[in-house]
C-alpha cells in the first residue's frame, strides 16, 4: 500500500428505499443494520477513515442521528446525484482512494475489503470491483466493494450526464469505454448464485438466521462461514434465492 494513501470508505445511506423503507436502521437482536454493518467495517485493517453519506432530505434525519449518537462520522448531499454526493464528500475529508459501500450490504466481510483495496494497489488501477460487471462475479450479491481513484472521481463527476450515472456512482467507471484503467477481483470459488444483500421483508429473514446462528456460534461470521451456514439451511438459502442478481442496482 502506498504510505501517502489516505483510503476512506464511503457507506452510502438513505431511508427512502422503495422496495422497503427504513431498512438500514431495522433491528436484528436489538442492533440497526447500518451498526452492525459499521462494526464489521470498522475491522478493516486498510482504512483510514469510515464516512456514513446520507442525503439532504429530513427523512434522513435520523441516519445522521444514529451516527452523532454512536460516534459514526455522517456526510450529508444530494438524494439523487449520488455521484456529486461522492465527490463533495471525499473531497471534505481530502481522501486520496475512495471505498465504496452501501448500506444494504450489512454483512460485508473487511477481509474482502482490505482485498479489492490491495487488487487495486497492486495492478494500479483508477478502479477496481468485485461484483461488477456482475455477468463475471464470483462473489454474492451484498458483498460489494469498490475501490476507486480521487482523481476518476473528480473525472466522472465533472463528465457524467446521465442521470443514471449519477444516480449509481460506478457506473460512468465501468460500463463504457472512458479511459479509466479497470479491473475486477475474482476469487477461486463462485458464490455468485448467493444473495446477503438487504432488499425484500424475505432478505431479512435470511440476514435473522444467519446472525442467529453465528450468535450460536459466538462466531464473527466471514464470507466463507456465511456460505457454509446457507449451504447447510437450504431452506433458508432457498428463501431469496428466486431474486436475480444485480436487481437492486
Amino acid at each position: 500500500m502506498v504510505s501517502s494513501q489516505n483510503i476512506v470508505a464511503i457507506i452510502q445511506a438513505r431511508m427512502g428505499s422503495t422496495r422497503l423503507p427504513g431498512k438500514v436502521l431495522m433491528e436484528i437482536d436489538g442492533a440497526p443494520l447500518l451498526k452492525m454493518m459499521l462494526s464489521r467495517v470498522e475491522k478493516s485493517k486498510l482504512l483510514d477513515k469510515i464516512i456514513v453519506a446520507t442525503s439532504t432530505l429530513a427523512k434522513d434525519d435520523q441516519i445522521e442521528k444514529f451516527c452523532v449518537s454512536n460516534g459514526y462520522e455522517c456526510f450529508r448531499g444530494p438524494e439523487s446525484d449520488v455521484l456529486l454526493r461522492y465527490y463533495d464528500c471525499a473531497k471534505s475529508y481530502e481522501a486520496n482512494v475512495i471505498v465504496r459501500l452501501t448500506a444494504d450490504c450489512p454483512l460485508i466481510d473487511p477481509e474482502i475489503i482490505d482485498k479489492v483495496i490491495n487488487y487495486y494497489n497492486e495492478n494500479f488501477l483508477d478502479y477496481a470491483g468485485n461484483t461488477v460487471p456482475p455477468e463475471n462475479s464470483s462473489f454474492p450479491d451484498g458483498s460489494d466493494v469498490e475501490v476507486f481513484s480521487m482523481e476518476a472521481l473528480e473525472k466522472a463527476n465533472n463528465e457524467a450526464v446521465d442521470l443514471k450515472d449519477r444516480e449509481h456512482v460506478t457506473f460512468y467507471f465501468w460500463k463504457y469505454k472512458n479511459g479509466f484503467k479497470t479491473g475486477q477481483y475474482i476469487q477461486k470459488q463462485n458464490w455468485s448464485k448467493y444473495r446477503i444483500t438487504i432488499d425484500y421483508p424475505e432478505d431479512l429473514e435470511v440476514l435473522r438466521f444467519i446472525i442467529e446462528e453465528l450468535n450460536k456460534r459466538k462466531s464473527f461470521g466471514s464470507l466463507n462461514e456465511v456460505i457454509e451456514i446457507l449451504d447447510t439451511n437450504p431452506s433458508i438459502k432457498n428463501i431469496n434465492s428466486f431474486y436475480s442478481f444485480g436487481q437492486g442496482w
